[in-house]
């Protein structure tokens, strides 16, 4: 990414997403929405979301570099509406959020913005597996909402076969403070992935999920867990 060719005010705001956030996010590409000043004003970031990623295209605008930016999602997520607006043009229901009080100037507020959006993202992808006609699908949901940090994804579409994946993390300890000299930034942790193809009713029984061991990318590098083998899923698990 070169300096001088990114808005100082957005540059400053990336910047800081990239060397504090929490999760490994990335930059997959860079352009400008000028042909005439050719300054960077628009990236798509890739999310780590459900042992993959979620792109989403930010928007600035370098002639109005005091406004917030737009956020373009996934063609998948056309009904994700995460600060939905009341009657009146352009008022919020939820005044409190980060787009609500902007403020161009603080290097901070990007990440802020995109950590909300893929907790809202969560909760989402939540209520879209919530609504799938399956009765495993229902009875394997009515079993881990108790536990903490599994995220769930839905996925549909015309070329797609209809699936629910799951990403379970494992392991309650710190993986990052057993390997001497720690080179890792972010959090290293293992994930049980189950995908779960979507029945029908008609269907006379439902198809066995598949099960994978996943770890983090930066732990992967240093040791692979996925040919693991797990046991077989057998019909009344």
């Amino acid at each position: 990414m070169a300096i001088d060719t990114v808005p100082p005010l957005i540059y400053a705001q990336l910047n800081y997403l990239l060397t504090h956030s929490p999760l490994p996010i990335k930059v997959e590409h860079m352009w400008s929405g000028s042909k005439n000043n050719g300054l960077l004003d628009r990236f798509t970031l890739l999310i780590p979301f459900c042992l993959d990623y979620i792109k989403w295209d930010v928007i600035y605008n370098a002639l109005y570099p005091l406004m917030a930016p737009d956020i373009i999602f996934g063609p998948e997520d056309e009904s994700f509406r995460p600060f939905p607006v009341s009657g009146e043009e352009g008022d919020l229901k939820s005044p409190k959020n980060s787009l609500s009080d902007w403020n161009c100037k603080d290097p901070t507020r990007l990440l802020s913005l995109i950590l909300e959006l893929r907790d809202l993202y969560m909760t989402y992808q939540r209520k879209r597996v919530g609504d799938v006609d399956d009765e495993r699908v229902k009875f394997e949901l009515s079993t881990i909402f108790p536990r903490e940090g599994i995220e769930m994804y839905m996925t549909s579409g015309v070329e797609k076969t209809e699936e629910v994946r799951f990403a379970v993390p494992l392991l309650d300890m710190d993986i990052n403070k057993m390997v001497t000299g720690c080179p890792w930034r972010h959090q290293q942790k293992i994930f049980l992935q189950v995908i779960f193809p979507v029945g029908r009713k008609y269907m006379s029984a439902s198809a066995a999920p598949r099960l994978k061991l996943v770890s983090s990318p930066e732990l992967k590098a240093l040791f692979s867990i996925e040919d693991f083998r797990l046991p077989a899923w057998l019909d009344g698990m």
